[in-house]
This record gives structure tokens, sequence and C-alpha cells, in this order.
């Protein structure tokens, strides 16, 4: 029986570039001006290309905690907005309207927020990144491993499908993912919540702190899907970016899952590595049987772990994917 690998077809709206983290890798933070909150109206046009294009995920993610940036608020409530989480959520009913399941990846959260944007997510998500304390994160109050693992435990006592990872060659040691492996799996046996995990190949980009920074290598994506695989319950999927890492050389060490493939948005994240398309994904997975899934794994699907407001919605769309195949 052949080994599956799944993917989703997705739009990825960044709704602001502001955030109050300053990463020592990162090139999406900019600063506070035009064009760093996606209007409505773009956002909506985006939701709308996505839809004809048989994307069925609206992923939505932003700066974390904006608001924190000098001016970033008023700027917002000139678009009718009094917090980034209730422009997601607005952005969010848009999604649903035009039948994209929602997914959202905020940063930390309180339990309160969390609370927020279940009601409209049908999952949720945050990198862990790693446990260690590196210089990477300097200056990044939201990259505290603490806080994130709080939000985690949060979302988990809220039966939230949640997404998380590790981002490999940011200056952590094999025994700091294997630490952020067991913290992951262990969050995952209290409260059963954690579908997927992403192991994520640093890439060095121009004009940062880290631009000279080595990154994470073929053989450390390697051996970090295989400790990943050694260490995770069997129900979590393990998902690799295939638009940065050499995904067919990866793949045998454990991954089961390609992520978002978006045919109508970029990795805003990384704009320098553009998404393969379904025939590179094909080829990719060649001796594998290639999935298309939704944002919601089918366990909780199964468990009922979802808005009932979207329970039409996400067996539509389930009916859809099986009727086209991958």
């Amino acid at each position: 029986m052949s080994l599956s690998i799944t993917y989703s077809r997705n739009v990825f709206l960044p709704l602001t570039f502001v955030c109050r983290n300053r990463c020592g890798y990162c090139t999406f933070r900019r600063p506070l001006g035009e064009g760093c909150i996606i209007s409505p109206g773009d956002v909506e046009k985006i939701l709308r290309t996505g839809a004809e294009a048989g994307c069925t995920e609206a992923l939505f993610t932003f700066g974390e905690h904006p608001e924190e940036v000098a001016g970033f608020s008023e700027q917002l409530m000139q678009i009718g907005y009094s917090s980034i989480l209730e422009y997601c959520k607005g952005m969010s009913e848009i999604a649903i309207r035009y039948g994209l399941l929602p997914h959202t990846n905020a940063g930390i959260m309180t339990r309160e927020e969390l609370v927020y944007l279940k009601e409209c997510n049908a999952s949720m998500g945050l990198m862990l990144e790693t446990t260690a304390d590196l210089p990477a994160h300097r200056n990044c109050p939201g990259k505290n491993p603490k806080a994130r693992i709080k939000t985690m435990e949060e979302a988990g006592k809220l039966g939230i499908p949640f997404t998380t990872g590790l981002l490999v060659g940011i200056g952590e040691t094999i025994k700091d993912r294997r630490e952020s492996l067991e913290v992951i799996a262990d969050l995952h046996r209290r409260y059963d919540n954690i579908q997927e995990i992403i192991i994520q190949n640093f890439c060095p980009k121009p004009g940062t702190d880290m631009s000279a920074f080595p990154g994470a290598t073929l053989q450390d994506m390697q051996e970090t899907v295989r400790l990943a695989a050694s260490i995770l319950p069997t129900d979590i999927s393990i998902q690799i970016p295939p638009n940065l890492a050499d995904a067919g050389k990866i793949l045998p060490c454990g991954v089961t899952d390609l992520g978002g493939i978006s045919p109508v948005t970029i990795d805003y994240v990384n704009p320098e590595h553009p998404w393969p398309g379904l025939d590179t994904i094909k080829e990719i997975s060649n001796g594998y049987v290639l999935r298309e899934r939704l944002c919601i794994y089918p366990k909780y699907i199964n468990k009922g772990w979802y808005p009932e407001r979207l329970r039409d919605l996400i067996f539509s769309l389930e009916n859809r994917i099986k009727l086209r195949g991958s």
C-alpha cells in the first residue's frame, strides 16, 4: 500500500506587515506607512479569485500585536476596525461567504482572544520555532518560548485544531530541536489537538541581521524530520514547505504533508521562493498517493471540533475535493 502525501489549496492573506517583533532573519515586517495594511476591498478580491481557482482555505496572518507600534491603531481605525483581531474576524466572515475556510496565524494570544477567533476559524496555528533562547529572537517579546507554549496550551484546552512547527537553522542545536519536539508531543498527549507540525528550513535573506548566517542544510532537515517522526505521536502530520526545502530528498525521512499551496498568492514570508505548481507537486510526490485536504484534518472533522456554523461548508468542501481527486 502506497504512503500518502497531503496538501491544501489556499490563499495567503497577510492583513498587515506591521509587527512588534524584530526577528534577526525576517523581511516580512515593514514600517508603518502606505500599503502596510491590505484593504478590505483587496482582501475580498483575493478571496474571490481564490474561490474561483478552487481554493478551500483562507490563511490569515499578520505581524504580531501591531497595535504596539505607534500610529497603527489610528490607521486601522480609518478602515473601520479597532483591532487587528477584529479586522481578521471581519475578513474571515467574508472568506466564509466565498466558501473558504479561515485558518489564522496571529502570534501569541490570550484565551479570550483565541475564543474570539475560534468562532469563525476551522483551525489555527502558531509556530513554536524553538524552545531555545536565541540571539535571532532578541527584541522579540512574542518569540518568548514560554509565551508561545502558553498560547498552544490554551488552544488545546479550547479544542482548536492546531498547527505548529520548528524553524530549523536559526542557531538552535539538535538538542534544542529534540526538546522542542518533545514539548509539542507532550501538548498533543494532553490535549489531542496538534494536527500538523511544520519543519521549516531557515533561508537567509539579504538586508537582515542574519543575512550571512548559514541556515539549515539538507542534512539538518532530513535529521529533524526523522527526529520528529520518532518523537511525535503518529497522528500528527509532518509537513515541509516545498517552495523552500528540497522536498524530494526529504519526503522519505517521514514527511506526510506539503502544506498549503496557493495558485493565487505568493508566499509573503518568503517571496523569493515561488510556490510549486500542482504538476511539480505531483512530480515531487512520485511514488506516493497525493491527496488534497482541508485546513482542518479529517480526525477533527469526525470529532466535531469546529464551529457549528462551518459544518455545511466543511462537508461541502470535503465532497468537492473527493470529486476532483488530487
